[in-house]
């Protein structure tokens, strides 16, 4: 597969997405609830269907996505390739009018992000990422390759954190670090993005995820050099975790985890 190809694809139809989306965001939106009792607005819904029929005509290839979730793991342990969306991820932001939330496309390769779009449509915001072909930010018309940071002695740790959720693990983990800590707040799968650009140096992930949360925001992360690997809430920073991987097991859930450089 012409992953670089694709990427110009994915780019579009997140970018049609995001429209759907600014549609509904721009007027009074109904909020209703899932099963699971998190927010659903009518824009997951437009997205999705912007995104279902853009991905159908890229390629044959299974799509799994937030909003189509309910197939069975007997079908998904099929799949080698398939695509792996979250039509709107950050709900809670977008109901909040913030900006920080995202459209997320991901292309998994037996269990690898190889390629990742996250776009947010508030902030005209866009990042790619193609595996063995480096990702980029697309802002203000301008496409640039990014790298993530790594941290230097007697720098100032940056620690992402979710502006909707946090844990005291958290506060554990900053005090484990040396020298000075600062916490930065965002929402949605951008926090991932933040590492990839080096805008932060770490985002431990210690308290619930989904698959869709994170495969195209890793799928940047490592296409840009950093790493998303599992953790141990005991032992966040052992240098040792096998990478983050999708589509093993029969739960969505993702294990905590370490983004970092």
């Amino acid at each position: 597969m012409d992953l670089v190809a694709l990427g110009d694809g994915l780019e579009r139809i997140a970018r049609q997405a995001g429209a759907a989306i600014m549609d509904i965001y721009q007027q009074d939106f109904g909020v209703y609830e899932k099963q699971d009792a998190s927010p659903l607005t009518d824009a997951d819904l437009a997205a999705h269907n912007v995104i279902v029929k853009g991905l159908s005509g890229l390629s044959e290839l299974p799509i799994l996505s937030e909003e189509s979730a309910d197939i069975d793991w007997q079908t998904r342990q099929q799949w080698d390739r398939y695509w792996l969306v979250d039509p709107l991820d950050g709900t809670k932001e977008f109901i909040k009018k913030n900006g920080e939330f995202t459209v997320n496309i991901a292309l998994i390769d037996n269990g690898k992000p190889v390629l990742g779009v996250v776009y947010a449509p508030a902030l005209d915001v866009c990042y790619v990422g193609i595996d063995q072909h480096g990702a980029f930010k697309i802002s203000e018309g301008q496409r640039s390759p990014i790298t993530p940071k790594a941290h230097q002695q007697g720098e100032t740790w940056k620690v992402v954190g979710s502006r909707s959720h946090q844990s005291p693990e958290i506060q554990a983990l900053l005090e484990r670090l040396p020298g000075d800590t600062e916490l930065v707040a965002m929402g949605s799968s951008l926090k991932l993005c933040l590492v990839a650009e080096g805008a932060a140096h770490l985002y431990p992930r210690l308290g619930p995820t989904s698959e869709w949360d994170t495969g195209a925001a890793q799928a940047v992360v490592e296409a840009a050099g950093g790493s998303v690997t599992v953790i141990d809430s005991d032992d966040p920073l052992r240098e040792d975790a096998a990478p983050l991987r999708y589509n093993q097991k029969e739960s969505v859930l993702n294990p905590y985890f370490l983004v970092s450089c």
